[in-house]
Order: C-alpha cells, then sequence, then structure tokens
C-alpha cells in the first residue's frame, strides 16, 4: 500500500501585496505537490487584498 503523502502547509502573509498577490497564489495552487494546506493571512491590509483571499478561498478550498 502507498504511503500518503504528508500535508504541507504554505502560509502567505499579506500586506499592502494587491499588485502581486494573484501572481503568488497562483504560483503555489499550480504546484505539482496537491496535498497542500494553502493558508492566507491578512493583516488588515487597506487595498483590495482581502476580497483577492476570499475570492481564492471560493476558487480552492485548500
Amino acid at each position: 500500500m502507498p504511503q500518503e503523502q504528508p500535508l504541507i502547509s504554505v502560509i502567505v502573509p499579506v500586506y499592502k501585496v494587491e499588485k502581486y498577490l494573484d501572481q503568488c497564489v497562483e504560483s503555489v495552487v499550480n504546484q505539482t505537490y496537491r496535498n497542500l494546506e494553502i493558508i492566507l493571512v491578512d493583516d488588515g491590509s487597506p487595498d483590495r487584498c482581502p476580497e483577492m483571499c476570499d475570492a481564492w478561498a471560493k476558487k480552492d478550498s485548500r
């Protein structure tokens, strides 16, 4: 029986990175290793980052 791959947590701090956030998360989502937990930590960013994080949570349940 094959051994299950361990869960890897990828933690991304988010503050005033609206310009780069989609590219960053897309890069993580497109990794060949699939057993990932993606944690976007919004620290009260004043730009559109909170909405972008919510949109990514809807697109990818990890």
